[in-house]
């Protein structure tokens, strides 16, 4: 088992286990690899990226996408997708992409890792279960149109 920096070309295989992670009724997401892949660049793209993969004999198991964000006082790490392949779950693979961005968090001397998910997913559990806490000073918003 080996946690290593994303590449470029380990995009396509992050794509292909995003849609078979959020393609069900528990997510009710419906991506195509296609638009998956160009939403995962997107990220690769960005300024102070910060991304790993889980891979064991050279196959993507999971991966994490994230970058640094800059505050006033001192900066930290969000982490926009995290996926391990489902048939892998439940295994401590998602603990150990947490934990290496962790350990990029400390290197770096950041306050520590944000995130926003699905409350009404598993997902609150899995992130409570590995030391986050729910943010009551933060209301996330949006607006449909």
């Amino acid at each position: 088992m080996e946690i290593r920096a994303i590449r470029l070309n380990d995009i396509p295989a992050c794509a292909e286990i995003l849609c078979s992670v959020y393609n069900n009724e528990l997510w009710q997401c419906r991506w195509s690899e296609d638009v998956a892949a160009i939403y995962l660049a997107d990220f690769f793209y960005m300024n102070k990226f910060v991304g790993y993969v889980l891979e064991e004999n050279e196959e993507i198991l999971g991966a994490i996408f994230a970058h640094e964000k800059v505050w006033w006082n001192n900066s930290e790490v969000y982490v926009e997708e995290m996926f391990v392949k489902p048939e892998m779950q439940r295994r401590g693979y998602g603990s150990m992409l947490i934990n290496r961005v962790g350990e990029y968090v400390k290197e770096k001397g950041f306050a520590g890792i944000t995130l926003a998910t699905n409350k009404y997913a598993p997902a609150p559990n899995f992130y409570r279960k590995n030391g986050f806490a729910d943010c009551e000073h933060v209301l996330f918003m949006s607006k449909e149109m």
